[in-house]
C-alpha cells in the first residue's frame, strides 16, 4: 500500500484514537449509485467519545466529511480529499423511552419507523419511505408521504469542530424545507423523536402502504441516488422535469428514469460525472423551459477525476 502522509499526521496528532483508519478507501461501491472514487482517509469512529476525541485534534487544515449509507449521495470521480467520516455500529442503536425514540444518527430511518410500529408509536411512518439514515434526515430535515423529521423530532445530538459535545432542542435545529440551520461542521450522533400511542396493526398497515407506493413509482431496484431535486415552492420538480422533455434523456451511463424522472439512474457503466453532467442538462432544460431554477437534494462530494483527486 502507498504511504499516506495524511494517515501518518492524523494518529501523530490523536494517537489515542479507537476507530478505524483506511487511506485510499473506495467510497463508489458504498453508494448507492455504485460510482465515485476514493477518500483520502477513512475514519469509522468507535463512538461518539471517540468521534469528538478525533473533532478536537484533527488539524483545521484537514477537510473532513462526513457520511452516512450513501443512499442521496454522488461522490465524483476524483475521490474525496482529507478524511471522510462514516458512523458505524456503535451510532445505529435504536431504543424505546416512553412515547420518545432514540435514535443514532447511523440508524436507518426504516429501522426507527419498525421500532416505532413494535412500541405501538404512530407518526414516524413516513420515514419508512426516507432510504438513509437519522443523521442525514435530521441534516435534510428529511421528508415524505405527509411527513417530516421536524414534525417529531425533539433534540438532536452531535459534535461540532473542535470536538464539543452538545444539544439542540427542535427550534434550535431551525428545520426548514429541506435544510438544517445547525452549522455544517457538526456531526449529529443522535435524536430524540416523539411518538403517539396507536394500534400496532394499523401502523403496520400505513408502513407497507407506504412500501406499496414508493415501490410503484419510484425506481427503487436500479441504482439511483433517490430524490434528485428539491421541489420549488409551489412545483414538484418531476413535473418540471416532464415538461422540459428530459424523462429517459441520458448522458454516457446515466439516464432520467422512465418510471419517475426525479431520479438518475445508473445504467450499469456511468461515471459520476455521467450522473452529475446529467443533472445539470436537467437543470438547464428546466430554467429555460419554466424559468425556475431546480435546487439539488441529492449531495455531491470530491473532486472530478480531472482535478486529481484522493484515490
Amino acid at each position: 500500500m502507498a504511504a499516506s502522509p495524511l494517515l501518518d499526521r492524523i494518529k501523530e496528532q490523536a494517537p489515542d484514537l479507537r476507530g478505524r483508519l483506511v487511506a485510499d478507501a473506495p467510497l463508489g461501491p458504498t453508494t448507492w449509485f455504485r460510482v465515485g472514487g476514493n477518500a483520502e482517509l477513512l475514519f469509522r469512529p468507535a463512538d461518539r467519545d471517540d468521534l469528538a476525541y478525533f473533532r478536537a485534534r484533527c488539524p483545521a487544515d484537514v477537510p473532513v466529511t462526513v457520511i452516512g449509507v450513501a443512499s442521496n449521495l454522488l461522490v465524483r470521480d476524483g475521490g474525496v480529499p482529507g478524511v471522510v467520516i462514516r458512523l458505524g455500529g456503535a451510532f445505529a442503536e435504536i431504543h424505546v423511552e416512553g412515547e420518545m425514540i432514540i435514535a443514532g444518527a447511523g440508524a436507518l430511518d426504516l429501522n426507527v419507523a419498525l421500532t416505532a410500529q413494535q412500541a405501538g408509536l404512530t407518526g414516524l411512518e413516513f420515514l419508512s419511505g426516507i432510504p438513509g439514515t437519522i443523521g442525514g434526515a435530521i441534516r435534510m430535515n428529511g421528508g415524505a408521504y405527509g411527513g417530516e423529521l421536524v414534525d417529531v423530532i425533539d433534540w438532536a445530538e452531535g459534535v461540532d469542530g473542535k470536538g464539543h459535545i452538545r444539544r439542540w432542542t427542535r427550534d434550535e435545529l431551525h428545520l426548514t424545507y429541506r435544510h438544517c440551520g445547525v452549522p455544517d461542521d457538526v456531526i449529529f450522533t443522535a435524536a430524540a423523536l416523539r411518538g403517539r400511542p396507536d394500534d400496532k396493526d394499523a401502523i403496520q398497515a400505513r408502513i407497507e402502504a407506504i412500501q406499496r407506493t414508493r415501490a410503484d413509482s419510484q425506481p427503487v431496484r436500479a441504482r439511483t441516488g433517490g430524490s434528485t431535486f428539491a421541489n420549488p415552492e409551489g412545483h414538484k420538480a418531476w413535473q418540471l422535469i416532464d415538461a422540459a422533455g428530459c424523462r429517459g434523456l441520458t448522458i454516457g451511463g446515466a439516464q432520467i428514469s422512465e418510471k419517475h424522472c426525479n431520479f438518475l439512474i445508473n445504467l450499469g457503466d456511468a461515471t459520476a460525472e455521467d450522473i452529475e453532467s446529467l443533472g445539470e442538462e436537467v437543470r438547464r432544460r428546466v430554467k429555460t423551459q419554466s424559468g425556475i431554477d431546480l435546487r439539488w437534494e441529492i449531495r455531491r462530494i470530491g473532486v472530478p477525476r480531472s482535478h486529481g483527486g484522493a484515490g
